[in-house]
């Protein structure tokens, strides 16, 4: 048997290689096979699958963005002024509102527990569980505290500081004591010191000197005229005699 070369083996295996591959492996797609293939009804299919699929994603957005911030909603706040906060809350609660009370003031003409002021302001628009802000009366009468002004100012600084404080004050009453200096406070007869509470509704009274002064200690008044020359005043109270010697003695005799 005749041998076969070796390079004759190689020719046949990379024919037999080639002849495996398909022939169009390294051809290019020609622009009609192009536009067949993207006007393809799959693609299309597809293409409006995922459009229809946007187009629902934004309306359920858009719907749900309308829920939550209540979009063309519109409640008119009513005036709620002078009624009793159960009958304002009561009121917002069946709006859809709500009520909450950010602080007290008093009007001592109004019951206790009314409304003096709101936020949002009668006649305002808003949405559903909007929060109305309210000002009610208080239960109780509010007190002040009293300052130290007790022997401690004039006259004038202490009107105008309890003034300023919101104390209502009768016309000051003069006492004996240094001249418009503030010597006491009272409020209906009875005397109040710094730190005291004082209702608002009270009248407060400022004691204050007339600058007439009493002396409480009787005052022993000396005479201070000059004695008489030659008396000593002793502890028993009697006086002595004395001469007084402005020169030696004539003859030079000692005194005894």
């Amino acid at each position: 048997m005749q041998d076969t070369p070796p390079h004759a083996d190689a020719h046949r295996h990379a024919a037999a290689t080639m002849s495996f591959l398909p022939h169009n492996r390294h051809r290019d797609m020609t622009p009609s096979e192009f536009l067949r293939k993207l006007t393809s009804r799959y693609l299309l299919l597809h293409l409006l699958a995922m459009a229809t699929a946007v187009t629902i994603a934004v309306m359920a957005l858009g719907y749900g963005l309308d829920i939550y911030t209540h979009h063309g909603e519109s409640i008119e706040i009513p005036d709620l002024q002078k009624k009793s906060f159960d009958e304002a809350q009561g009121l917002l609660h069946d709006l859809g509102l709500k009520a909450v009370v950010s602080d007290t003031g008093y009007v001592a003409n109004l019951k206790p527990d009314c409304v003096l002021e709101q936020t949002p302001a009668a006649g305002d628009k808003v949405k559903t569980g909007h929060v109305v802000y309210l000002i009610v009366n208080a239960t109780h009468t509010p007190t002040i505290t009293v300052p130290d002004i007790i022997d401690n100012s004039s006259l004038r600084e202490a009107m105008a500081k309890l003034s300023a404080m919101g104390f209502k004050l009768t016309q000051p009453r003069f006492v004996e004591g240094e001249k418009d200096w503030v010597v006491g406070l009272t409020v209906d007869g009875r005397h109040v010191n710094a730190g005291d509470k004082v209702s608002v509704n009270d009248f407060i009274t400022i004691e204050a000197g007339n600058g007439q002064v009493e002396y409480s200690d009787d005052i022993d008044i000396i005479d201070a005229s000059p004695l008489e020359d030659g008396i000593i005043i002793e502890e028993g109270g009697g006086a002595d005699d004395f001469q007084e010697v402005t020169e030696p003695p004539a003859g030079g005799d000692a005194l005894e």
